[in-house]
């Protein structure tokens, strides 16, 4: 299934305040998780820098990727960027189907 990382800016507001992150956090994955079942998790990291979030999913499609950052943004993200990222060791196999 592809993987995608999912790129997160909250506002300030929502960053101010720890214990309501974490009930929002849990709010927003059971959003997810309702409309995107098929949705796999594989990390979440609390970062420093220009996202505050970075998850890593597995989904069957970008038009699923299209819903989580679209659910993202629709609870509380001040922006949010979904991106496909290709497996390094399928990155090599794509090389060595190139050089034949």
């Amino acid at each position: 299934m592809p993987q995608f990382v999912l790129m997160t800016k909250l506002s300030p507001e929502l960053m101010a305040d720890p214990r309501g992150r974490r009930a929002m956090g849990k709010e927003w994955l059971k959003t997810v998780s309702r409309h995107c079942p098929e949705v796999k998790w594989i990390a979440h990291y609390a970062l420093l820098g220009r996202y505050d979030f970075m998850d890593i999913y597995e989904a069957p499609d970008a038009v699923t990727a299209h819903k989580v950052s679209h659910l993202s943004r629709a609870e509380g993200a001040v922006s949010a960027e979904s991106w496909q990222a290709l497996p390094w060791d399928q990155y090599l196999e794509m090389l060595g189907e190139l050089e034949g």
